[in-house]
């Protein structure tokens, strides 16, 4: 008896979906991939224009520069940390503080491990760097953002009475964050490549740390 041939494997989805994907989104998904692989510095909009199937001109008609672009990755596929935050400043109390630093801090891991190798190639290059810092200013974004943001969620806890009166927000945010931040750059380089604590137990003894000099 003749054995049926086996079925061809199927494509994978963002094979499947890329060709019939709409321009804009092709266009951000073939920048977070080459961003990620190759880093910023070398992802020109030419090659992403390449990669998403479409002409560098096509590009520009949903993106004002590839700074825009690179925002635009930072938002749409890495981990949500800016709305996570604005909404717990929006509306403080649902949680504990240290629940919702928890949640904070395991999301800026995640976002600050996957942002990390993007950006890392601009520090090769200190003009590259200077423009795209103006630029990213212009858009009103940058690495300053998420501090702010954590500042400005520990200050409505403070108002609700939640967070010592003489708390400095500020500081802690920048404590919490640059642990995070920390974690990325730094547990690559451990004998294991993921450190001495797993995402979970780091974001809880950080957030635990932080609240009890701002209790």
């Amino acid at each position: 008896m003749q054995s049926s041939p086996s079925p061809s494997p199927s494509p994978s989805p963002s094979q499947s979906s890329r060709p019939t994907a709409p321009a804009r989104v092709r266009i951000v998904d073939a920048a977070h991939e080459l961003m990620r692989t190759i880093g910023l510095a070398r992802a020109t909009t030419k090659e992403i224009a390449k990669a998403a199937g479409c002409s560098e001109a096509a590009l520009y008609k949903h993106f004002a520069s590839k700074e825009d672009l690179f925002v635009a990755v930072l938002k749409e596929r890495l981990p949500r940390l800016g709305p996570l935050i604005e909404g717990l400043a929006e509306a403080p109390g649902e949680r504990t503080v240290e629940e919702n630093l928890t949640e904070i801090a395991r999301q800026a891991a995640l976002f600050y491990a996957e942002s990390f190798p993007i950006a890392a190639s601009l520090y090769a290059d200190p003009q590259l760097k200077r423009r795209h810092d103006e630029a990213l200013r212009e858009l009103g974004a940058g690495p300053h953002m998420p501090i702010e943001w954590v500042d400005a969620y520990l200050r409505a806890e403070r108002g609700a009475g939640r967070v010592g009166a003489d708390a400095d927000t500020y500081a802690a945010a920048c404590l919490l964050l640059g642990a995070c931040a920390q974690r990325a750059f730094a547990y690559d380089m451990t004998p294991s490549g993921v450190g001495p604590r797993g995402l979970e137990e780091f974001a809880r003894s950080v957030a635990r740390t932080v609240i009890r000099g701002i209790a």
